[in-house]
């Protein structure tokens, strides 16, 4: 069996290493247009702050030989060549015309089966100056050894980033490392588009705090200096910029595909089943490129992810070699590290569910990562979005310098298996002091949801207080810490009255005015409008996260 593969970074050459292991005669060719192959994309920002020393870590197995053209050969028995392009594919003669960039001549090449995992392209747009000298994206290790060269010196750098997604806040951290001066231009209203409003203005908080300057509802509408970049100019100002990088997006490469009559899914890149196999029967397409199944909307989308891209290669590759196997979709899960905070989501935002019609309840937990008494507990803050008709979970967002991946993790599972916030509540997890709270945070999370699908907790959004006290609307805004913590941090016109004084001091309070309750992360919050409520107290909600979850400015 004759297998081309074009495409040599993630999902291509899982795709390979699969099927020769199932196949040892299979004659497989993989076309890469780059002289790279099988590099961990994801870990380039991190090569460009040097906590990955050498270029070569990147394009390593685990015992440190590198994913070369030699090692496919000998190790793989996979043919490959590099700097070379696949240019068209004769679907009806099953052939693909390749030529070695910079010359002229092509060959070509037959097949049984061929594998598109032409991955992505980086979104740049059309804007004046775009070719100067030092604008960068972050797609390849060509990207991240310019970026590195400008970086040379001690002196710091004034560094724009256009783009406030995944690409562009993980660069930041790098650059900031390297001593840059870093400014995120965002034109939405927030940066982190995967996270729901309040858990980003957390993050952008968090990035501020480290000297990162963000500025969002901000559109860039040039580039500008002689030969080499020196300003950006927004609809807001001219920044300063000795290094500008784009980091706004990728678009799926399917020119290849799209010449060659194959179907091209709503999202614009190419659509398979659950086999990975395209419109034609003998062409399969794995990673970047193609379409995904969202598996609690059920909608198409465009999910680039190196994970993902080497399931579908290896799901690919078994399909070809006649082992049944299906990849189901996505659930857009996302993590990243953030200085010393861990951001990560899965399934859908609250923002996506309202938008997809779906009626919701959230559910905020932030708190230690492990035992509170334990020196290595560190604080997260965790979101739930639950689906209020049947209970169940529909998506996880949990940001801070506590554990995130575990719990996100077992979010990814109850959300694969349709599970209820009931189910997540007492599903048996691990625990020990060093570990996780005795109920852990997740479990937390769910119980808090729990409350308020069976109506023992009323609660109101940090957003919503926010708008009642712009509003100047007649509530009781009621503080229940202690006066230690009330010194030392406040939120704007609250009263304070420690919880453990309440059931004294319940005459200080006008039963005829809404009550809004709140503590360090509404724990107490709780327990004081359970107090008050039992005391005929009509009206009491608790503020969702407490001050952990207050993303606005506060009084000290």
């Amino acid at each position: 069996m004759r297998i081309v593969i074009i495409g040599g970074v993630a999902a291509g050459p899982k795709a390979a290493s699969k099927i020769i292991r199932l196949n040892p005669e299979a004659e497989v060719t993989i076309v890469e247009k780059d002289k790279y192959l099988s590099y961990a994309g994801c870990g380039l920002p991190y090569y460009v702050s040097g906590e990955v020393k050498e270029q070569k870590e990147l394009m390593c197995t685990p015992v440190g030989v590198v994913r070369d053209p030699v090692f496919f050969q000998k190790v793989k028995n996979v043919r490959v060549l590099t700097e070379t392009e696949a240019l068209e594919i004769d679907r009806k003669g099953k052939r693909v015309l390749v030529r070695k960039m910079q010359e002229g001549v092509g060959e070509w090449l037959s097949y049984d089966k061929l594998v598109l995992a032409t991955g992505s392209d980086p979104v740049v747009p059309p804007l004046p100056g775009k070719e100067l000298k030092n604008v960068y994206t972050l797609h390849g290790v060509h990207d991240a050894e310019g970026i590195k060269a400008f970086l040379q010196g001690e002196q710091a750098k004034d560094v724009v980033i256009v783009g406030g997604g995944l690409i562009g806040v993980e660069i930041t951290e790098a650059l900031t490392h390297r001593g840059c001066r870093v400014t995120i231009v965002e034109k939405m209203p927030q940066i982190f588009g995967m996270l729901d409003w309040d858990l980003a203005k957390l993050v952008m908080q968090h990035m501020e705090a480290h000297g990162v300057k963000i500025l969002v509802d901000t559109e860039v509408q040039a580039f500008q200096g002689e030969g080499e970049v020196r300003e950006v100019l927004t609809n807001k100002g001219v920044l300063p910029a000795e290094m500008v990088i784009i980091a706004v997006g990728v678009k799926p490469q399917v020119a290849l595909a799209k010449a060659a009559g194959l179907k091209i899914g709503a999202t614009g890149a190419i659509k398979v089943d659950e086999r990975q196999c395209t419109s034609d029967p003998d062409i399969y397409a794995a990673g970047d490129c193609v379409e995904c199944r969202d598996l609690v909307s059920g909608k198409n989308i465009h999910m680039p992810m190196g994970s993902t891209a080497n399931k579908q290669g290896r799901v690919a590759a078994n399909n070809i070699c006649g082992v049944q196997d299906a990849f189901p979709g996505v659930l857009g899960s996302v993590i990243c590290k953030v200085f010393d905070y861990s951001v990560a989501r899965t399934g859908l935002t609250e923002k996506t569910a309202r938008e997809l019609k779906y009626d919701v309840v959230t559910a905020y937990a932030p708190g230690p990562d492990r035992a509170h008494f334990m020196p290595t507990a560190k604080p997260l803050f965790l979101k739930l979005v639950v689906d209020k008709k049947n209970r169940q979970l529909l998506g996880a967002q949990a940001a801070g310098p506590g554990d995130a991946d575990k719990r996100m993790d077992v979010s990814v599972l109850a959300l694969s298996n349709h599970m209820t916030v009931d189910q997540l509540a007492n599903m048996d997890l691990c625990y020990a002091p060093p570990y996780s709270p005795a109920m852990d945070n997740i479990i937390t999370a769910a119980n808090v949801a729990r409350n308020k699908l069976d109506g023992y907790l009323e609660s109101v959004s940090a957003a919503e207080v926010k708008a009642m006290l712009e509003e100047q609307k007649d509530f009781v805004f009621l503080d229940v810490r202690s006066p230690a913590e009330y010194e030392e941090i406040r939120l704007p016109k609250a009263i304070l009255i420690p919880l453990g004084a309440l059931r004294g001091r319940l005459q200080e309070l006008p039963k005829d005015k809404p009550v809004v309750a709140f503590c360090k992360i509404s724990l107490r919050g709780y327990e004081a409008a359970l107090v008050l409520k039992a005391a005929g107290f009509k009206d009491v909600k608790v503020m969702d996260g407490g001050i952990a979850m207050w993303p606005y400015e506060k009084e000290q």
